[in-house]
């Protein structure tokens, strides 16, 4: 019986563990915490270790490792099996092994990927054999277990860290929405960041499909060599395969959806619908259903989501954007009258892109680790402690006809456990304002 060790016991660890097990190998499973599912997986023959790596793990054969993509391959653990060339892998390539029928569109990029990757979803919904999984939060590994010998389109979330442990992932169709930096405090420079997620389409071949954001220099520069069908995509330019023209979306000469139709705000939100629709119309989707979708979706919860209306000032939850370049998004969507909540986990990234929107912005309240480093980028800027005091700040001084938007350029990790408590405690901190207002 193949050996193998899966490193990381959150909820994809626990998947893969199970998988695998299924699947006939022996499994070892370690975590620097407490496994609250111990006991569960060990009456399943899964052999746990917790609250630390005990060196032995180390003095044995491993057919290959499974590591959580968020620990960074520079940790001593994962560095010795490196160094041994022991094949390290993500949750995601051990479940596309083990489901030969599904049928991927995957998505990477800095951002704008759970949007595309959503809306694809209730596309692929209509031809009623849908998954959607990966970093929007349900592992695949789940649903191989589940439902590994039907047929599935998968509409599948990817970050960079996935993809780092990828070799025989092969979507039907696939892109790179936007680069621009990020998770510099993971990657050793922000050419791997770049180059980490081009690894999407590298075991393509010519019956699939690439979507390539012209409009990204950054995309452009590391898109190369691309082995599959090349669909170039722009929202400036009408000479690509993917583009606009007279408020409707073109794929070649196939009109994909009215502009007009979408309800999400945003020029790059335009740029997100386009390319699920294009990804749906390769994965067999009708386009009546495509156009069907875009008239009715809303949007996806914690990127640029409407919370209330109080006394002529709109509440904005961006938690999403955990960077800078999805927090330009979001300030370009408004025209102006912003009092922005900023700040967050240091991620050791540079915030001067958004000194484009100092116009823009009547206040800025920016809180936690970064919360000084806003006062050099908006001309009216305050510092606080935590997102609890700059909403209140905020609220003190906003207008009829302000909008309150939280959008932190950051991630959340020095105050909240993710960025979607964030935004949850956020909305909350609203609605208790609306109803002391009312």
């Amino acid at each position: 019986m193949s050996k193998v060790l899966v490193i990381g016991a959150a909820r994809s660890g626990i998947a893969v563990s199970r998988l695998l097990k299924e699947k006939g190998y022996e499994v070892l499973l370690t975590d620097m915490k407490t496994v609250e599912q111990k006991a569960e997986l060990e009456q399943l023959g899964i052999k746990v270790y917790d609250e630390g790596h005990p060196d032995f793990l180390k003095n044995t054969d491993y057919e290959f490792v499974v590591k959580n993509p968020g620990i960074p391959y520079r940790v001593e653990f994962i560095q010795y099996f490196l160094k041994n060339n022991v094949p390290i892998y993500t949750e995601i390539e051990i479940a596309y092994r083990f489901s030969p029928n599904f049928k991927y569109g995957a998505i990477t990029g800095t951002d704008g990927k759970t949007t595309i990757t959503t809306l694809l979803y209730e596309m692929l919904k209509k031809n009623q054999k849908a998954l959607v999984a990966g970093n929007i939060g349900t592992p695949l590994s789940e649903l191989v277990l589940e439902y590994g010998d039907q047929e599935k389109d998968v509409a599948l979330e990817l970050s960079n860290f996935q993809l780092l442990g990828m070799n025989t992932f092969k979507p039907v169709v696939s892109t790179v929405s936007n680069l621009a930096p990020d998770h510099l405090d993971y990657m050793d420079s922000l050419e791997e960041y770049y180059s980490s997620k081009m690894k999407i389409y590298e075991n393509c071949d010519a019956n699939d499909y690439f979507i390539r954001n012209v409009d990204d220099v950054n995309v452009v520069k590391y898109a190369q060599n691309i082995p599959c069908q090349v669909i170039d995509f722009s929202l400036s330019r009408t000479d690509v395969d993917l583009y606009c023209k007279d408020h409707y979306a073109y794929y070649k000469d196939t009109v994909l959806f009215d502009i007009r139709d979408l309800k999400i705000v945003g020029p790059f939100n335009c740029g997100n619908a386009m390319m699920a629709s294009c990804m749906a119309y390769l994965m067999g989707v009708s386009l009546k259903d495509i156009q069907d979708v875009i008239k009715n979706f809303k949007g996806v919860e914690h990127r640029i989501e409407y919370v209330a209306t109080i006394d002529d000032v709109r509440y904005y939850n961006d938690t999403k954007a955990t960077n800078t370049h999805a927090a330009c998004a979001a300030l370009s969507a408004f025209e102006g009258n912003l009092i922005l909540l900023c700040g967050g986990k240091d991620k050791h990234i540079s915030f001067d892109d958004m000194k484009a929107y100092d116009s823009k912005v009547k206040h800025c309240f920016s809180f936690g680790q970064t919360k000084d480093k806003f006062k050099d980028i908006f001309t009216n800027q305050t510092s606080c402690q935590t997102m609890e005091e700059a909403f209140k700040e905020a609220v003190t001084i906003a207008k009829p006809g302000d909008v309150v938007l939280l959008s932190p350029a950051c991630s959340s990790f020095d105050q909240f456990k993710n960025y979607e408590v964030r935004g949850e405690i956020y909305k909350q901190y609203v609605l208790d304002y609306a109803k002391k207002r009312s």
